[in-house]
């Protein structure tokens, strides 16, 4: 990502459609072309690499304050090509809107980036992923001492086993996710934020709940991406006592 003066960053995102990545406002904020790497988990071996110079950012999020941590840290970009799908390159599903409002305290989440590997450390070349605890909003409230910056629309994730685990500068942007009922993974997060102590303090992150924005999407986009579980198939009982035509 280039901004107006020439300075670069990196972030993360998420495929949600031929035509579509979800990701952090912030990220987006202030800046006049992106380039977009996709299909890979090594940063130098692409299966895509364009530009784009499109995205769209949540109303509600104040750009002029983008170095701030703030509510509502969620925009999306457009490519401006169509993406082929394979093997490499596959959209992820967002949470479905019914479930904004899940409790996640304890789920075992997954955090993915090329994001720092330690607090003012080094970014990887190849692509980095975490496992996270959920935790409630309540205790992630707390953990911040009360900071409005926690709203509804956030959900926090802790250290899984190693409290010195967690997202990083540069994971910003990037997918949170679950293993949904159905046994796929579903996005039900947006990487936004981590305490301003560093990112290995034993303090949660924050990302965005994605299932709190499909309205916003549609707007935008014109694409529905709210979505429900397939209800199994049944067949039709064979009725033995059927008569026969002789």
């Amino acid at each position: 990502m280039i901004n107006s003066t020439g300075q670069v960053f990196a972030c993360g995102a998420s495929i949600i459609h031929n035509e579509w990545a979800l990701t952090a406002a912030h990220c987006t904020a202030g800046r006049i072309n992106f380039v977009i790497r996709a299909g890979t988990v090594n940063l130098t071996r692409p299966y895509y690499i364009f530009e784009t110079s499109e995205f769209y950012n949540h109303p509600l999020y104040n750009e002029n304050l983008a170095g701030i941590v703030q509510p509502n840290d969620i925009g999306v970009l457009k490519f401006g090509r169509w993406l082929e799908f394979n093997d490499l390159v596959q959209p992820i599903r967002i949470q479905r809107s019914v479930d904004k409002d899940n409790n996640y305290d304890g789920y075992r989440m997954t955090a993915s980036g090329w994001g720092n590997t330690w607090t003012s450390g080094s970014s990887p070349e190849n692509l980095n992923w975490v496992f996270l605890r959920g935790v409630t909003n309540l205790f992630c409230w707390l953990s911040f001492g009360g900071s409005s910056i926690i709203q509804p629309s956030t959900i926090c994730a802790s250290g899984y086993n190693d409290t010195t685990q967690s997202t990083c500068q540069g994971d910003s942007g990037g997918p949170l996710t679950v293993i949904d009922q159905d046994g796929k993974p579903t996005l039900v997060g947006v990487t936004s934020f981590v305490s301003n102590q560093g990112c290995h303090v034993d303090l949660p992150a924050g990302f965005c709940r994605g299932g709190f924005y499909h309205s916003w999407y549609t707007e935008v986009t014109g694409i529905n991406f709210d979505w429900d579980f397939e209800e199994p198939k049944t067949e039709m009982p064979i009725d033995t006592e059927r008569p026969t035509i002789i």
